[in-house]
């Protein structure tokens, strides 16, 4: 067998509908979430994948990641926020960096569904530290920034 052929033994396809969604957990989420599809390669890969999907005022609560995380907007409306920064919409196609170790949120808007692919890096096992829920009063305060 030539290596050519065994690069395509080792790939990897997911299939859409191959795998159930499911439910965001309540310890890492408000609202309604659905994580749609995850991949996490196996070591010495550090990276992991997931769809997430969140209906009208979900979000994530707050959160950092060690090795930062990047977002890309599939579809619907979100909004995002770095801590002491403004809340921010996102749309489908925008690539959103979240630096590594600040503390932030993203999700729906109030009135719109949102999706999109998070991928991040974990270090010594552990791609992220999910911190307190983001408050109604919070999630909803001050103006939106448009991008």
């Amino acid at each position: 067998m030539s290596d050519t052929d065994k690069s395509f033994e080792d790939m990897q396809i997911i299939r859409a509908g191959s795998t159930p969604a499911i439910k965001g957990p309540a310890d890492w989420f408000t609202g309604t979430v659905r994580i749609d599809k995850m991949m996490n390669p196996p070591e010495p890969s550090r990276i992991g994948v997931a769809v997430v999907n969140f209906e009208p005022g979900a979000r994530t609560n707050w959160h950092t990641h060690p090795l930062g995380q990047v977002l890309l907007v599939t579809d619907g409306v979100g909004w995002t926020q770095c801590e002491g920064g403004p809340r921010t919409e996102i749309r489908p196609g925008d690539l959103i960096y979240c630096n590594c170790g600040r503390r932030h949120w993203h999700g729906a808007t109030d009135t719109t569904y949102m999706q999109h692919v998070a991928i991040q890096e974990s270090v010594d096992g552990s791609p992220v530290t999910w911190l307190e829920p983001v408050a109604d009063e919070e999630y909803l305060a001050g103006p939106v920034v448009k991008g």
